[in-house]
């Protein structure tokens, strides 16, 4: 005779981890767009408007000698992840200063306030895709088979995004003045990544700035990105770099998370 176990006493601590995840994502989605009249819109103007600002910028009033044609695409396959990217290390400083109470209270894995935000950042990405697609089809962008690597940039982006938000989440609420310094941080990190030149623009001499240039991830993820629709952005050195960085970002902030969530929980 067998007995049936309730579906609480058989879900795996991984399957129950998951499905908190998934549901304080939807949560942080809702949430973001409840009161908003434009609702997901929002998620794509601000690369939108941007895009069009450096297009007007260095396609109309200055002789542009960076990136590539069509501009526009060029922009938009770097801005859209690096929106992703800054907009969940922001988000990422409040994580636990924001929810105090409900983190406290909670006896949820305390990573998943932090990942949440990252998918659910990630999700936003992922809607905007059709916005870069529209542009790719009326400025007549070619598509090549790097497109099929996509997925491989998601990942590393995933993982490098997390390792970032699981060591500046419990840092800030120690440090308060770290999210301000967080957000210079991203203020320079945006001009020293590829986003409005590309990879191939890095001069080699009299300095190699495309050697140094791998060692920032985003480097080599936003290759892959912009690789779908120019081929020679595709840069396997930084990308292999960018991998092996994300992974040891990742690592490091699953260090500090666990070395300090016990003391966070008090400071809250």
């Amino acid at each position: 005779m067998t007995v049936a176990l309730p579906e609480r006493a058989v879900r795996s601590p991984l399957a129950r981890y998951w499905q908190s995840l998934w549901l304080l994502t939807k949560r942080d989605l809702r949430v973001r767009y409840s009161t908003s009249f434009l609702g997901y819109f929002w998620s794509i103007l601000d690369p939108l408007v941007m895009a069009g600002i450096y297009w007007f910028v260095f396609t109309i009033i200055f002789n542009r000698a960076v990136g590539a044609e069509p501009y526009i695409v060029f922009l938009l396959s770097a801005l859209l992840p690096w929106t992703w990217f800054t907009g969940a290390v922001s988000d990422s400083t409040r994580a636990f200063v924001r929810e105090a109470k409900l983190v406290r209270s909670t006896k949820i894995p305390r990573t998943i306030w932090v990942v949440s935000l990252v998918l659910s950042k990630g999700i936003e990405f992922i809607a905007s895709l059709p916005v870069l697609a529209f542009f790719v089809v009326i400025s007549g962008a070619e598509v090549n088979p790097n497109i099929g690597f996509f997925a491989l940039a998601i990942l590393i982006q995933l993982t490098l995004t997390i390792g970032v938000g699981l060591i500046v989440a419990p840092l800030v609420v120690f440090f308060r003045d770290l999210e301000r310094a967080v957000k210079l941080a991203l203020r320079f990190l945006f001009y020293a990544s590829p986003i409005i030149y590309g990879v191939t623009d890095l001069p080699r001499v009299p300095i190699d700035l495309h050697f140094w240039a791998a060692f920032n991830p985003l480097s080599g993820i936003f290759s892959i990105y912009r690789s779908a629709f120019f081929a020679d952005e595709l840069d396997w050195f930084m990308v292999a770099v960018s991998a092996g960085m994300s992974i040891v970002i990742l690592c490091i902030g699953m260090f500090v998370f666990k070395r300090t969530i016990r003391s966070v929980l008090k400071e809250i």
